[in-house]
């Protein structure tokens, strides 16, 4: 089961990178191969929906991240047994003489291919990877591949010498025509060990916990939660459950509140992965979707202003919903794009629905405080907010969340400390005197 989401969630928590900036993805993303890096790939655009198979990738990667596991095999040895592989075909009659293959290309091929599965025949027989329970149907399906007795001669290789011609035809018609599928899958089964010791490797490096998918308890514990792109972030703590699934986050300008939806929705969004985390803690119940709305574009082709564009995305949202999924839903700075009044009664409105679907959690930001007051009628709301401290004329942020509902304005301040006024009074050189 693949957990639901939308570009626009991806967009908003930046699972790729851009040419100025790293994505989520970059930062876990320290595989070896062409292959595992299509799978990590793969993985982020299809995060899951199903606690055992959550439980058990996690499960599998936590394990080699303790044990200290190192990819066993030559990036270089990938390469050339890609190359060899690529270029197969069941319908050629000599498979040494395929015509896009040099006679060189096809003994570096057949050796690399032999090389390739004596190493991982020797990693799967190590006491480290026996030990991994949640391995062990994978390590079962990568032996038997490795059992068939077709593979006898290639386990009995010593492959110290130049192979014979008649040995690298042998071999050649072996890897690339008898037993082809069962090379590829055991390609793939390596590109999946690629992945999960990239990741773990990750996790070690940056002491990332693992989240544990619950049955049952709170649909969301987060302890020290931090944005895994921020340098020096400051952690924050967050329980969500039946008697506060809804929280209504306020702060002014700078505070944080943007980069602690990331890092909430990130964290959610990687624990549906089976991947460890940046927090101290985590525990969740398994969600069918998660859908952000932090930096929502205009829809200029269809002619659509900001708030239509808000009114479609609360649309989509609100009918799955309606179809019973159980969602993480975000908004950052809900109804922006309207005036202060409608923005105001329709804040209210949304959230105050949002409080009936009790098998969801849903975080909405906003400056709007008067909003807040009328959303404490709602069971089920909870009301954090970013506190900013004055020192002076400068406004200073502590970036860890507090209980309650903030009226910090401190926006006139910033304006008048950058000297905006003074430059359009005075000019640009006048101003930078004084």
């Amino acid at each position: 089961m693949i957990l639901h989401t939308d570009d626009q969630t991806i967009e908003d928590l930046r699972i790729f990178g851009k040419r100025d900036s790293k994505g989520i993805y970059d930062l876990y993303n320290h595989t070896r191969t062409r292959g595992g890096e299509a799978i990590l790939k793969e993985m982020f655009l299809k995060p899951l929906s199903d606690r055992e198979q959550i439980n058990r990738r996690s499960n599998i990667i936590e394990h080699f991240a303790k044990n200290k596991v190192s990819f066993p095999f030559n990036a270089s040895l990938f390469d050339m047994a890609e190359k060899y592989l690529a270029n197969a075909d069941a319908q050629t009659r000599n498979a040494t003489r395929n015509a896009v293959l040099s006679e060189k290309d096809v003994n570096n091929g057949v050796s690399s291919v032999i090389e390739l599965v004596q190493q991982v025949r020797a990693f799967i027989d190590s006491a480290a990877v026996r030990s991994i329970a949640a391995y062990e149907e994978e390590r079962k399906e990568i032996d038997a591949l490795l059992s068939d007795p077709a593979f006898d001669p290639v386990h009995a290789e010593k492959n110290k010498g130049k192979l014979s011609y008649a040995a690298v035809t042998a071999y050649d018609l072996l890897f690339r025509t008898r037993e082809r599928s069962r090379i590829e899958k055991l390609m793939q089964h390596v590109y999946n060990l690629d992945v999960f010791i990239s990741v773990a490797n990750v996790a070690a490096e940056n002491q990332f916990v693992f989240p544990e998918a619950l049955e049952e308890g709170d649909m969301l514990l987060l302890e020290g939660v931090y944005h895994p792109g921020v340098k020096n972030a400051v952690g924050n703590s967050i329980t969500m459950n039946a008697t506060q699934h809804v929280i209504f986050l306020t702060g002014a300008n700078m505070a944080g509140k943007s980069t602690f939806l990331r890092s909430l929705s990130t964290a959610v969004y990687l624990a549906h992965m089976g991947f460890p985390v940046a927090a101290k803690r985590m525990q969740f119940r398994v969600l069918d979707g998660i859908y952000t709305t932090i930096n929502l574009p205009d829809n200029l082709g269809m002619g659509a202003s900001h708030f239509y564009a808000e009114v479609l995305r609360v649309k989509k949202i609100a009918g799955e919903l309606h179809a019973g999924k159980s969602l993480l839903v975000i908004f950052d700075e809900l109804f922006r794009g309207t005036n202060v009044k409608d923005a105001h009664e329709a804040t209210v409105a949304v959230t105050g629905a949002f409080t009936e679907r009790k098998n969801s959690l849903f975080v909405i930001s906003s400056h709007i405080v008067e909003a807040g007051e009328d959303l404490k009628q709602y069971p089920g709301t909870g009301f954090l907010y970013l506190p900013t401290r004055m020192n002076g004329l400068t406004p200073e942020y502590t970036y860890t969340l507090e209980r309650g509902i903030t009226d910090d304005r401190h926006g006139m301040i910033i304006i008048r400390n950058e000297g905006i006024l003074d430059v359009l009074k005075n000019g640009h050189k006048r101003a930078l005197d004084q």
